[in-house]
């Protein structure tokens, strides 16, 4: 099935996530981010690779700080603590978990 990543509302606070695809060991999503993000602490269960499409982030990672921009990859292992700090309006995200 055709789509296009970059079709998605902002929402109006926090974030929306859309599961792409989910195939054996992995899932894809796209997270779309508002600029008021919760504060909110993820320890996963699984690692996490993921790709800046479009926007900026500033995230916390074990206590560093680490700001990504558009095109801009980040690989958070399982069981690292992270936090999203804060992001642009209208931030698009590909995030792939591998269990």
């Amino acid at each position: 099935m055709k789509r296009n990543i970059f079709q998605t509302k902002t929402p109006e606070q926090g974030e929306t996530f859309k599961l792409l695809l989910e195939h054996k060991n992995i899932k894809i999503e796209r997270i779309t981010s508002s600029d008021k993000i919760p504060d909110k602490v993820y320890e996963q269960k699984q690692d996490e690779w993921v790709l800046l499409l479009k926007g900026r982030a500033k995230l916390d990672l074990d206590g560093k700080m680490i700001e990504i921009k558009e095109g801009d990859t980040l690989f958070i292992p399982s069981g690292q603590k992270h936090k999203v700090l804060e992001t642009k309006a209208g931030t698009v995200w590909l995030a792939v978990h591998i269990f």
